[in-house]
């Protein structure tokens, strides 16, 4: 194959159907530190649509306008007032619609197994472009690329407008008026009135920020699957300390057959799922995401062969809509988050089991309460700074996207899609990003960014490959 497999057949603006009443948004205190954040690319993945691609296009474009006037910030440009605050200026200047073509390219060849084709990545437009860029660029784009026998479907939106949540809202809402909705089921919230509200001005160098990791390191991406039960599994490791009912240990045993994960008729998921329903103490309960993330952190330490005394940073970034008090509204758009840093010396982590560091981990989660949100808040008050993005000491790794965004949401008029994908933005050693697995059901699919070496050696860890399906 070509190493460029897609061609560009038309770009156009789609400006929103209706002209906006929203007054200038001020950026908040989660929103400003992305400006050196490169745009989201994430997208779907679909077979061939049961009619014409031309007319899925012309459709799609007409909804894209609709849904542009429910979402005016998108539609709209960055602008920085004389005293340094940064806005969005809701002034219907349009987004990007790019309709391109990768007649050779399969469904087939896109999901083989192993490591994720490079051709994704020209799948997504404004590649490398910095959120600050927002002031003369457009705040979103989407590109429709026909393959040989599907399309695929992909949305880049700055990130200092819209966090995950916000950009899942934005994508699930243009499905749902391109399948025929007359009126939507989730009205965004452009509420400024919050804790991340702030005075606070973010300086910048002349000619704005730069991104903060090089780009240019050699990597490599692939897509680890986790089915419900394996996840089940490493809950059970990660709680085992904790859960009162040891009972379970003799149930599960006596189903086990040569020390396998394999169930007999999901029996021993059944037992696993009834001793953590019948846990009367759930808050303390190390979850099913928080045990993944553990053993993932694990295994990528051991990759790395780092020295005992080596301190590694497992950073995860948080929704704070759920964490206020009181809430936010769960619709509010924009960057409603925070990064929990959870840090153990290499040795230590790989010293214990898996419940000694899931422990770590849940208790730096649980405690991101209220009071640390706004703490949080006020530490950047007083030293406005960009979000360091990237792996500055060989030693972390930095958790984004969620499982519980509902990345399948998606049907655009004849089925859901059949895979999520990322473009290259924001991606360096030790980036992973969480995405739910196609059957749902608790399932997991971790999109793992790693040094050659560094995938090599968790491709080879027993601890980590046993769960993977």
């Amino acid at each position: 194959m070509p190493s460029s497999s897609t061609t560009v057949i038309s770009k156009c603006t789609v400006y929103p159907d209706q002209k906006s009443t929203i007054k200038p948004l001020r950026l908040s205190v989660s929103d400003l530190p992305m400006l050196s954040c490169q745009y989201i690319q994430k997208g779907v993945l679909f077979t061939t649509p049961p009619y014409s691609i031309a007319d899925f296009i012309s459709v799609l474009k007409q909804s894209l306008s609709v849904t542009l006037s429910h979402f005016p910030a998108l539609a709209g440009r960055l602008s920085t007032d004389s005293e340094g605050h940064v806005s969005i200026d809701c002034n219907d200047a349009g987004i990007e619609f790019i309709e391109a073509k990768a007649s050779f390219l399969t469904i087939h060849s896109l999901l083989s197994p192993g490591d994720v084709p490079d051709f994704f990545k020209e799948f997504f437009t404004f590649d490398r472009t910095l959120s600050y860029a927002g002031h003369f660029k457009p705040l979103a784009a989407v590109q429709v690329t026909e393959l040989a026998d599907g399309m695929f479907v992909g949305c880049t939106v700055n990130h200092a407008v819209t966090d995950g949540t916000s950009f899942w809202h934005f994508f699930n809402t243009l499905a749902e008026i391109c399948k025929g909705t007359k009126k939507i089921s989730k009205i965004p919230n452009f509420s400024r009135d919050t804790a991340f509200d702030s005075p606070a001005v973010l300086k910048f160098p002349p000619g704005g920020p730069t991104v903060t990791f090089s780009g240019e390191e050699a990597l490599r991406e692939r897509i680890f699957h986790f089915s419900r039960e394996a996840i089940l599994k490493m809950k059970f490791r990660a709680n085992n300390g904790n859960l009162k009912n040891k009972l379970v240990n003799n149930e599960i045993m006596g189903k086990q057959s040569n020390d396998s994960w394999k169930t007999v008729n999901g029996e021993i998921t059944s037992v696993l799922e009834r001793v953590f329903k019948s846990n009367p103490n759930r808050t303390a309960e190390i979850s099913s995401f928080q045990s993944l993330c553990t053993q993932l952190w694990r295994s990528v330490t051991r990759a790395r062969k780092l020295a005992p005394t080596k301190t590694t940073t497992f950073r995860m970034a948080v929704n704070c809509r759920h964490r206020l008090e009181p809430r936010l509204n769960p619709y509010y758009f924009g960057n409603a988050i925070q990064s929990i840093p959870t840090v153990a010396s290499a040795g230590e982590l790989l010293s214990h089991d898996l419940s000694w560091g899931a422990v770590l981990l849940h208790k730096n989660v649980v405690a991101h309460d209220d009071a640390t949100v706004r703490r949080g808040v006020a530490d950047w008050e007083k030293d406005p700074r960009l979000f360091p993005l990237g792996n500055f000491d060989g030693a972390s790794i930095t958790m984004g996207s969620s499982p519980r965004f509902p990345m399948y949401d998606n049907d655009f008029g004849w089925g859901r899609p059949l895979a999520v994908r990322s473009g290259r933005a924001n991606k360096f050693d030790g980036k992973i990003s969480a995405f739910p697995g196609r059957e749902g059901n608790g399932s997991v699919d971790l999109e793992v960014v790693l040094a050659p070496e560094t995938m090599s050696g968790l491709e080879n860890d027993l601890e980590f490959m046993q769960y993977v399906s």
